[in-house]
């Protein structure tokens, strides 16, 4: 079981972007000294969710202030992006870093970045799939050529190959049916999210199973879990500290998802799936903690957890939890006294 902290570089209010990024980094540093298995940062763009505009760039940045933490994206959007050019980056991070990088994707959303970088609605509704496909090929570095309804180039060499073969290891992040079918027919684990439960993630887990024996293929490891964790000395405490904190965070944050064309979009109270969050994930004493997350890996079968440790929002609360949770919660998870 690999346990790693989940950084989206939160934009809570009255923090500048100087201080959001370099606090991000920090806590990463600071989840390797805890013992944490991996670090994931997450990509945003134009909201205060996540400053983070580019989780490869911040994954770069962090891996050369590491020495033995895996350092993984969560996720790179690839509606937005060049499959190629990502593979590109991804195989220089495998190489330099000796392959400590992990490459997480996802489909995104019909948000206005589909405007903003030029590649529509369509790419978003109907090109994942092709997109998937000419990342995991590039990804294998050498030559290649693509010849589909989206991408369409003569013969390029890849360089550089990769480290890691046949290539870096790949997860897609799924919160829908066609994204797993797509993902257990390629034969890639994949990240399920916060706004699950451990039913609701256990649930896409057999999903995929299912779907992957349709697809004749052998079952598939890696699959990651995320989660919230904050632990305190009791689960009240915890609790309020999350509870006063996330909304601040989740209000303005959750109002940068502006859709391209003008379609109803979700509304989710913050108060309420603050709320959701304490309920639903590892928050509370250390043993209360350990549980939920020990529960979570038997539930799922995951094979990684992922947890946001960002909740307090105030730095030196998030540098206090991520020391706790190394100190008095991994070690329960992973079966020590």
């Amino acid at each position: 079981m690999r346990i790693g902290a989940f950084l989206p570089a939160a934009g809570f209010p009255g923090r500048d972007h100087t201080d959001t990024l370099e606090a991000a980094a920090r806590a990463a540093e600071a989840a390797e000294r805890a013992g944490f298995d991996d670090v994931w940062f997450a990509e945003h763009h134009f909201m205060s969710y996540g400053v983070c505009p580019s989780a490869v760039a911040m994954a770069a940045f962090v891996l050369g202030r590491t020495r033995r933490v895996r350092v993984g994206t969560a996720v790179s959007v690839l509606s937005t992006a060049h499959p190629v050019a990502l593979a590109e980056q991804a195989n220089l991070l495998d190489q330099v870093s000796g392959g400590r990088f992990r490459l997480g994707v996802g489909r995104g959303g019909p948000w206005v970045d589909l405007e903003v970088f030029g590649t529509g609605l369509e790419r978003y509704e109907r090109g994942f799939g092709e997109s998937l496909e000419v990342l995991l090929e590039a990804l294998r570095g050498g030559p290649m050529r693509a010849d589909g309804a989206v991408f369409g180039f003569r013969e390029v060499e890849v360089v550089p190959g990769p480290r890691t073969l046949p290539h870096p290891e790949v997860v897609v992040a799924a919160t829908s049916e066609p994204t797993l079918s797509l993902a257990a027919g390629a034969g890639l684990p994949v990240m399920l999210g916060l706004h699950q439960d451990g039913a609701a993630q256990a649930a896409m887990l057999e999903r995929y199973g299912e779907l992957r024996t349709q697809a004749g293929g052998a079952p598939v490891r890696g699959h990651v879990a995320a989660a919230v964790a904050h632990v305190a000395d009791s689960r009240e405490e915890a609790r309020k500290v999350l509870l006063e904190a996330l909304p601040r965070w989740l209000g303005p944050g959750l109002e940068g998802y502006v859709p391209v064309d003008g379609r109803a979009r979700p509304q989710r109270d913050p108060d309420a799936y603050a709320r959701f969050l304490c309920d639903a994930h590892a928050v509370g004493a250390p043993e209360d903690c350990a549980a939920v997350l020990r529960g979570r890996a038997e539930a799922t079968g995951a094979d990684a957890l992922m947890l946001l440790v960002e909740g307090a929002g105030e730095e030196r609360a998030v540098l206090e939890n991520i020391a706790r949770l190394g100190e008095e919660v991994l070690p329960r998870v992973r079966g020590g006294a």
